[in-house]
């Protein structure tokens, strides 16, 4: 890529030159993806009364133990109204412990229980599972340039956030 020519696409057509229905294509793979990535998970939690809003902050504390309520705010970009309800709901069901700060009394530090590592674990699981088997149909050529376009997808302050996590490698 660095002759400026970009990567070659089937039948030999430079990505840099992609026609609106190559785009539209795209786009409707990333949905019925979408769909396939969130369809495992959605069914544990339907079965709990959750939603993909309680899965997403508890994949995040997971990933962050101790994480504030703000820095929360921050990575799922919802109202703090919405983040509050969804984390009352977890709290109230034993899934999330909030802690009071050491330093600073007005945070409120979220850690995951037993309970809810364990349901976290199961839903990653089965994301994990899906992942994995398209991973290796697709080969590392393919994840690695994956991953590249999720990225340039990144709005810059949520591409900023994700390196953050990546590099904590918490």
């Amino acid at each position: 890529m660095a002759d400026g020519h970009g990567a070659s696409g089937h039948g030999g057509e430079s990505l840099l030159y992609l026609t609106d229905e190559q785009l539209r294509q795209g786009i409707e793979a990333m949905f019925f993806a979408y769909r396939g990535f969130t369809a495992d998970p959605d069914r544990i939690l339907s079965g709990l009364a959750y939603g993909r809003a309680h899965h997403r902050a508890i994949h995040f504390i997971n990933r962050a133990p101790g994480t504030t309520v703000n820095n929360l705010l921050s990575i799922l970009g919802v109202t703090k109204q919405s983040l509050n309800r969804v984390l009352r709901t977890l709290i109230e069901d034993g899934l999330v412990e909030s802690r009071v700060g050491r330093t600073d009394k007005r945070e409120r530090h979220l850690y995951l229980t037993d309970a809810g590592s364990e349901l976290e674990q199961r839903l990653s699981d089965a994301q994990r599972t899906r992942m994995r088997a398209a991973y290796r149909a697709a080969g590392p050529e393919a994840v690695a340039g994956f991953r590249t376009v999720l990225e340039a997808m990144m709005d810059p302050d949520m591409r900023r956030t994700y390196h953050k996590l990546r590099e904590s490698g918490t």
